[in-house]
């Protein structure tokens, strides 16, 4: 009998896991949505993979995920993070931690939470495209543009429409599990 899932997800155990608890999911927990949107941008030109396998690393070595402590790391802890061969040590990528933290805290507290900003696009409800077991996934979309260039206007970096869109699908503003995937909303 062929597994149902999303085909990605037959690719090792890591992601199995990934694609059954979690990716997909409406996600409303402003601490997760942050870790996703710092996971997301540091898998850019990278598999999602890699990032998966260092997911532990990161949560230690960024505080867990904490934007109000994230905001406030200076060039010391910046080094720190440089030095640590348990993430991605790219350079941008680590200063954009920094610079992600800080928007994101300033998203918060104009919209009370970044849940409410991120939510507000699709008025709440996720939106579910119905691909095929063999259909390629899009890249991006309209959505996805319009949600990259609001993020880049209000600070953020690494959030191109292509990271923007890996993120909604994350985090479950966008459901792309393919007709028949038992984790499908609908």
């Amino acid at each position: 009998m062929t597994d149902p899932r999303c085909p990605w997800a037959l690719s090792s155990a890591a992601l199995g896991t990934y694609h059954d608890t979690e990716w997909g999911r409406p996600s409303h927990d402003d601490q997760h949505l942050f870790e996703m949107l710092l996971l997301e941008g540091a898998q850019a030109g990278l598999s999602w993979s890699t990032v998966l396998n260092k997911r532990e690393n990161y949560r230690r070595a960024l505080d867990g995920f904490d934007p109000t402590v994230i905001a406030s790391y200076g060039q010391p802890k910046l080094d720190e993070l440089l030095a640590d061969e348990g993430i991605i040590r790219n350079r941008l990528k680590v200063a954009s931690t920094v610079t992600n933290a800080r928007a994101f805290l300033q998203v918060r507290e104009a919209f009370g939470s970044f849940d409410s900003y991120l939510w507000d696009w699709v008025n709440g409800a996720p939106v579910v495209n119905h691909p095929a077991p063999g259909d390629a996934l899009p890249g991006r979309t309209e959505l996805s543009d319009r949600i990259a260039k609001d993020l880049k206007r209000r600070g953020f970096t690494f959030v191109g429409t292509t990271i923007v869109y890996a993120y909604l699908q994350a985090v479950g503003v966008v459901d792309d599990h393919v007709d028949g995937c038992p984790a499908k909303s609908g």
